[in-house]
């Protein structure tokens, strides 16, 4: 694939860009909405919803502003017994809605009944996600992508001499019992009260406007009923007015392109603020034009009449053979943060948690006629949670994002965003600060994201912002400051809560904490930004338990030292508000549970400790070792110690997720001696459309390294077998059959132990199969796995560490107030 040609999306004028170190301030000036609310039919005068509506700005919950968060998950990739514990660590993680492509392939191989057993119950999925807090996107195709072969087409299907994707009577003779399949699953599970709230139709399909509507009337002749339905937009995509919400996407990378192709616009644009919501990069390689190109100046909303909203915001990317892209926790979350910065409307991951194909065969592949070879089990996506049910590296940063929304979004949900005077010239701009506006004439928040992957960015010197509103302008903060590399921050302007106004502050707000026990302060609180002072302005008086923590620079405004956990108290004569601050340093290990007055604030010990709450509201815990968290008591103004113990089964909820019995940690398995294969590996394995082809099974068995690994009879744990390795392809046999496989990008290799045909009860041997990487071969590799194969003379091969961990199921016993 070939760069996508762009319009201009940046300033072109030179002088536009910010010359940094002058300590100029970066100016930006609120614009007001051009365009009267409006109330678009769908989902309101048409299927009606008790709690959802749509408004040409933004989405709304019982009549209250929100930006909703989606997250997706594929059942059909992932345990049974599994989905509620999945399901209640993305509620866990901010995310208000699963979305998940029912898979056609999955549900119906061969022609006749279609199975919804097991991990293929859609209508159990439904209840499961009800029970853990979540709404559904339906994402029913009938073609949906998603990495599968044929696209989710049945091969039966794929090879019908019809015209697929079209109004041919032919396809809908094969569509119509397919959604009716779908309908009797589901459709007692749609209406007005239910949790199902979207339901997409096809996927990327971008000049067929009158057969998405023909979808549309087929699903709901069958049932098949939400108060939105949506499509994808990216490409330039066709769609029919007023019959669907638009979705976008954006990803920082991607597999899609060629082994040699450079870090293309399409994945870098993401990393700026703008009003451009087409990504035309998504899906090229899979269609015959390039996108019908964009507009230099576009409108802050996609569309006249719906608000602007993603369904494919990368939660992470899944790896192709020949290329095999990684971004890091804070390169997802920056694409996450300049999309609210720009305006979204509703938050969608693609995908937020990974899983695995339920049998081989399934994934996109040369074989299929697919420009891409995927692997055949492993969909990890290096998501949020991964393959496994692990947190994975953009968890954290993600869940601080809609902890946010959820305190704040019924008012940021209604602002529109303005851009900054001064923007960057384009993607090759690595020193105009990027930034933008979310206000509404008379407060607001700036938005601060500098970060990207590939090419680093220097700090930016002497920065202050000055945000004019409609009765005057604000300026902060009250010196010049540097902001490094790596800040994702949005800092409020004229914030008014518990009768208290800050006029300005150097930190991101997280949450906000009910008052406890009919106290009459809320709790604030804030992170602090990595290398940045924190700065407070207000005229309320501000103490704290921590005096010297505080520092007047100016009337009125007080720099916070946010070396610890510091806790403030603003009072007037009009209202009382806490204030926490919490150090940068803890960022990645805060939790916020609940909504509403329900919110928890907590905090781990360990990064990679998975808090959730079960059906009962209780705090639970999946760890390697006993968890150490602190949840905070707005009442005592203190944190307390929380402690645990593991426990038995049936502790989730109701959609048949085992608990676990004691016994835990991490301990280094002995791979034995490794068993060469009978020759050396050749350069490559063949090409399709200029790609390298992955290995076959044949190819493996003949040129990998196995070693057998035994593992211990399992004790009533969740299990996981993480394989540090440097090669190629792996795969994992159980009695000689391939059950997980995995393309090297120099990451830890993950596997569920607990899915897989191993019998718990005996001491079983496994064979991990490494194939050496070729020094030749045509792959793409991240930056630390290549500088690795760089420094090996000839061919990479090398099996670091095998690791079992075995991690309980933990529930909240007692907590214990700190001095």
């Amino acid at each position: 694939m070939t760069s996508v040609p762009r319009p201009a999306l940046f300033a072109t004028d030179a002088a536009t860009a910010l010359d940094p170190g002058r300590g100029v301030p970066l100016t930006v000036r609120h614009a007001p909405w051009t365009e009267p609310l409006t109330r678009p039919a769908m989902a309101n005068e048409l299927d009606a919803h008790a709690r959802l509506a749509l408004t040409n700005r933004y989405v709304e919950r019982d009549g209250v502003p929100v930006i909703p968060v989606t997250g997706e998950l594929h059942y059909s990739r992932v345990p049974r017994d599994q989905w509620s514990e999945r399901l209640r660590l993305m509620r866990a993680g901010g995310v208000t809605a699963v979305a998940s492509y029912v898979i056609w392939s999955h549900h119906q191989p061969e022609p006749g009944t279609p199975s919804f057993d097991d991990r293929l119950d859609l209508a159990a999925f439904v209840r499961c996600a009800a029970d853990a807090g979540l709404d559904v996107v339906l994402r029913i195709g009938p073609w949906v992508h998603a990495e599968v072969r044929n696209g989710g087409f049945p091969d039966w299907v794929q090879q019908a001499p019809v015209a697929h994707r079209t109004d041919d009577p032919g396809y809908l003779a094969l569509v119509e019992p397919w959604f009716a399949a779908i309908g009797r699953e589901v459709a007692a599970l749609c209406g007005p009260a239910s949790n199902v709230i979207a339901v997409q139709l096809d996927n990327e399909l971008y000049d067929q406007p009158g057969h998405l509507v023909t979808l549309k009337s087929i699903a709901r002749r069958h049932g098949i009923l939400a108060p939105i339905w949506t499509a994808t937009a990216w490409g330039g995509a066709d769609l029919p007015v007023g019959e669907v919400l638009p979705l976008y996407g954006g990803y920082g990378d991607g597999f899609w392109v060629d082994a040699d192709h450079d870090w293309d616009p399409t994945f870098r644009e993401h990393f700026f603020f703008s009003h451009t919501w087409d990504d035309p990069g998504i899906g090229a390689d899979l269609r015959d034009h390039p996108g019908i190109g964009r507009q230099a100046e576009t409108p802050r909303l996609p569309s006249a009449a719906f608000p602007a909203a993603t369904c494919e915001l990368g939660g992470g990317m899944a790896t192709a053979y020949h290329r095999r892209p990684l971004l890091s926790g804070a390169d997802i979350a920056a694409v996450a943060h300049n999309k609210i910065g720009n305006g979204s409307g509703w938050q969608g991951y693609y995908m937020y948690a990974g899983g695995t194909n339920p049998a081989p065969g399934l994934a996109e592949s040369h074989d299929s006629g697919y420009p891409n070879d995927l692997p055949e089990f492993d969909y990890d996506f290096h998501a949020p949670l991964g393959a496994a049910g692990r947190l994975g590296p953009a968890h954290a940063a993600l869940r601080r994002q809609h902890a946010f929304l959820d305190a704040f979004g019924a008012t940021l949900a209604p602002m529109p965003s303005s851009l900054p005077d001064r923007r960057p010239t384009g993607v090759e701009d690595t020193t105009t600060l990027r930034w933008a506006l979310r206000s509404d004439g008379r407060s607001g928040w700036v938005f601060l994201t500098w970060q990207q992957p590939h090419l680093p960015l220097e700090a930016v010197r002497d920065v202050r912002f000055e945000v004019a509103f409609r009765d005057g302008s604000t300026l902060l903060p009250h010196a010049p400051i540097d902001v490094p590399a790596g800040t994702i921050a949005h800092w409020p302007v004229h914030l008014e809560l518990g009768g208290i106004r800050i006029d300005w502050a150097t930190a991101s707000p997280l949450t906000v904490l009910a008052p406890r026990a009919g106290g009459a302060a809320p709790t604030l609180v804030v992170v602090a930004e990595a290398g940045i002072p924190v700065e407070l302005a207000t005229t309320a008086t501000v103490t704290s338990d921590a005096p010297s923590a505080l520092r007047p620079v100016a009337p009125g405004i007080l720099v916070v030292d946010a070396a610890d956990v510091v806790r403030c108290e603003l009072r007037s004569s009009d209202g009382a508000l806490d204030l926490l601050v919490l150090p940068a340093a803890t960022a990645d290990r805060a939790w916020v549970l609940g909504s509403g007055e329900r919110r928890r604030l907590l905090v781990t010990g360990d990064e990679s400790d998975a808090l959730f709450e079960g059906a009962a509201g209780e705090l639970l815990v999946r760890a390697g070792a006993e968890p150490r968290v602190r949840a905070y008591d707005a009442e005592l103004g203190a944190f307390a110690d929380l402690a645990f113990a593991p426990i038995g089964d049936g502790a989730v909820g109701d959609c048949g997720v085992a608990g676990t019995r004691p016994g835990s940690g991490v301990s280094v398995l002995d791979a034995g001696a490794p068993e060469p294969g009978v020759s050396p590996v050749p350069a490559g394995y063949g090409e399709h459309h200029g790609r390298a082809s992955a290995p076959t099974r044949a190819d493996v068995e003949r040129h990998a390294t196995a070693w057998r690994v035994d593992l211990p009879a399992r004790r009533g744990v969740r299990r996981f077998l993480e394989v540090d390795f440097a090669g190629d392809v792996a795969r994992l046999e159980v009695d000689g059959v391939v059950v997980a496989d995995r393309f090297w990008d120099g990451t830890t290799w993950t596997i569920g132990l607990d899915e897989l045909a191993i019998d718990p009860s005996a001491p079983t041997t496994v064979v991990l199969r490494v194939l050496p990487l070729a020094h030749e071969a045509s792959v793409r590799l991240p930056a630390a796995a290549a500088d690795r194969r760089a420094a090996t003379d000839g061919d990479l091969l090398a099996l670091d560490e095998v690791r079992l961990v075995e991690a309980p199921l933990w529930g909240e016993a007692a907590a214990t107030p700190r001095t």
